[in-house]
């Protein structure tokens, strides 16, 4: 796990301007750095060193004949088969590092080499001879990769504030990313905050020749269901393909350990990992927002040391700042603050840490994907809840009238992933400037596309899969571990799991029928039923507990005095009120702290915005 920077080469002082880029990511490599510099480009690389830890994995590494040269942030999983497969047809290798396969690999199979890693990845080869530069981005977007093609320079890397460094870097709010990011509370979209800089998406690769740049797709989940099997096939079947994804996501030269909540994908993580050291994080002594009891008695079962840290509000709202700062884009979702904590007392014992992020949407864990079919009324022709849900829509909004109106929308219509903060009108209305960002069906609409012919809950796991986890559940555990400076990886999000994910049915999937005591699960069904299975006796209950997430007592907070005049300050502030209109916000505060209604997600999500813009606007990228 590393950072990677770049930029084509056309400045007085490259070296100079590519040791200001690669400082500004040191966090996520603090034990190595390189650079290699020619007439056409700039490349560097900060080193968090996991595999083959001496010196002879820094990078950047180059081929047999000098000719190729790549920098990489990540980890390929497999990387011995292919290197055996390389040495037997003549590649000869100067370093142990999963680094070199990808050169050779590359220079071997050229794109194709893509669709045979496992593992995590982003990185860039830099072709001498044809002045061409390759680059690509893993199958599910676990590691990032940005770029910037502006003033003449293709600027690249593993975050976009080292751009700021680039004397051809143009810093401009992009207008549009902020509306849609009030709907969604992250950037949906390949565009960023930044004007003109973009996210590679997952699953694509890059090329970048004489002043042109492509990209491509080489992998996508394709979602055929097996109705074959029975259930207990499917468990036998999960448990075996997830031990050897834990397995081979074990693979260092360093130690690795795992975080550890009260849910079951981390606690199935945990449990069969085999490590020595879990860790968890929590709010106050409320088990709502406290699951550092339910962990230490886990950790306990599986006989592993738990380290632990209840994180004070003074903490949570101290660290904001630093927090967006790391983050690059303004992302509302509130337990990122956690996550950052979770990583920073695991990176005082360690470099490499287990997590549970992409269980839910491969095998379907989201309580609202239990909506479609959930009830009788679900099951009327569609023209019939159509019509009501029209008629509803004329009427006072209620608890009971918006489920009809919910109920009359297909799911294209109502499910743009798992947050949904503003509706097109709200945004408008609460925005003071102009801009161009389309519908949130617009942006959502290429992914349904691909799966019109589904089912209502593979629709909304396909699109999660696309745009939720990438954007929020991805991006923030990349983000607050390498501010870290430590490695996380995800066994869930494996090529193979996946590969078996796709062909398990949707009633093993999500279900209506909950059974026995024992074993009423509805989400994420043969997978709970795969953890129960092997995790011991004493935490059963585990695997059914309900799907929680990483709860933050935001809302709570927001009705504190000391933090409800904050939030009311920052809305009334020079700063807020070039961008939205001052009533609106305040009345959704006035509303929250009164009891009226839980405004809260939505709060956060401008309070969050004016905090990164602060950040990265007013203070130029410092915190």
């Amino acid at each position: 796990m590393c950072g990677i920077v770049g930029f084509t080469n056309n400045i007085s002082d490259p070296d100079e301007v590519l040791g200001k880029m690669m400082d500004r990511i040191k966090h996520r490599g603090p034990d190595a750095y390189g650079k290699y510099i020619d007439d056409d480009i700039a490349l560097g690389h900060r080193r968090l060193s996991i595999i083959d830890v001496s010196s002879s994995g820094d990078q950047p590494i180059f081929n047999e004949d000098n000719s190729l040269v790549i920098i990489f942030n990540g980890e390929i999983y497999n990387y011995k088969t292919i290197r055996e497969t390389l040495i037997e047809k003549g590649h000869k290798f100067r370093t142990n590092t999963d680094t070199e396969v990808l050169i050779h690999g590359y220079e071997e199979f050229g794109e194709k080499l893509l669709n045979m890693l496992r593992g995590m990845f982003s990185f860039v080869i830099w072709d001498k001879n044809k002045k061409e530069l390759f680059g690509a981005r893993d199958f599910f977007g676990i590691k990032p990769m940005y770029y910037a093609d502006m003033n003449g320079t293709l600027m690249f890397g593993s975050e976009i504030k080292s751009f700021l460094e680039h004397p051809k870097f143009t810093k401009e709010l992009n207008t549009a990313a902020l509306e849609n990011y009030l709907t969604f509370q992250y950037s949906p979209a390949s565009e960023t905050f930044f004007k003109n800089v973009y996210k590679l998406p997952p699953a694509h690769y890059f090329k970048y020749m004489d002043g042109h740049f492509e990209a491509k797709r080489y992998w996508d989940v394709n979602f055929d269901a097996d109705e074959l099997p029975k259930l207990d096939e499917w468990v036998d079947k999960i448990s075996e393909t997830f031990h050897d994804s834990v397995e081979a996501h074990k693979i260092a030269d360093v130690e690795v350990g795992s975080f550890l909540s009260s849910g079951v994908d981390s606690s199935y993580v945990a449990a069969i990992a085999d490590v020595d050291k879990t860790f968890t994080v929590g709010f106050g002594n409320d088990e709502k927002y406290n699951e550092i009891g339910w962990a230490k008695n886990f950790s306990k079962c599986i006989g592993k040391e738990n380290t632990s840290k209840v994180i004070s509000p003074e903490e949570y709202w101290n660290s904001l700042s630093m927090i967006q700062y790391h983050m690059d884009e303004p992302l509302a979702d509130p337990s990122a603050v956690a996550l950052y904590f979770v990583c920073n007392i695991a990176s005082e014992k360690l470099k490499v840490v287990l997590s549970g992020e992409g269980a839910d949407e491969i095998f379907g864990g989201y309580n609202v994907y239990s909506d479609p079919n959930g009830t009788f009324y679900d099951r009327l022709p569609r023209s019939i809840k159509r019509g009501i849900g029209k008629i509803a829509a004329k009427l006072p909004a209620k608890r009971g009238v918006n489920f009809f109106v919910r109920k009359g929308r297909d799911v294209e219509e109502r499910f743009i992933g798992n947050a949904y903060m503003f509706t097109p009108e709200e945004r408008k209305s609460l925005l003071k400037i102009k801009t161009d960002a389309p519908d949130p069906t617009v942006i959502t609409k290429p992914f349904y596309d691909n799966v019109k012919n589904k089912d209502d809950v593979t629709k909304m796991q396909y699109l999660d899969l696309h745009m939720w986890m990438a954007g929020d559940i991805l991006l923030k555990a990349d983000k607050m571990s390498m501010a870290n400076s430590l490695e996380l990886r995800v066994p869930f999000l494996d090529k193979e799991v996946m590969a078996l994910a796709e062909r398990i049915p949707v009633k093993y999937r999500v279900t209506h029928d909950k059974g026995t005591d024992e074993t009423k699960y509805i989400t994420k069904y043969a997978m709970r039923l795969a953890a129960k299975k092997d995790t011991p006796k004493q935490t059963a209950k585990t695997a059914a507990k309900k799907k929680l997430g990483f709860p933050v007592p935001i809302r709570v907070w927001l009705r504190e005095e000391k933090y409800y005049d904050l939030v009311k300050s920052c809305f009334e502030s020079d700063c807020s009120k070039q961008f939205f209109n001052t009533a609106p916000l305040l009345k959704l505060l006035y509303d929250h702290r009164d009891g009226k209604a839980d405004n809260s997600r939505k709060i956060w999500t401008v309070f969050i915005f004016l905090i990164w813009y602060k950040v990265y606007f007013e203070n130029n990228g410092k915190y």
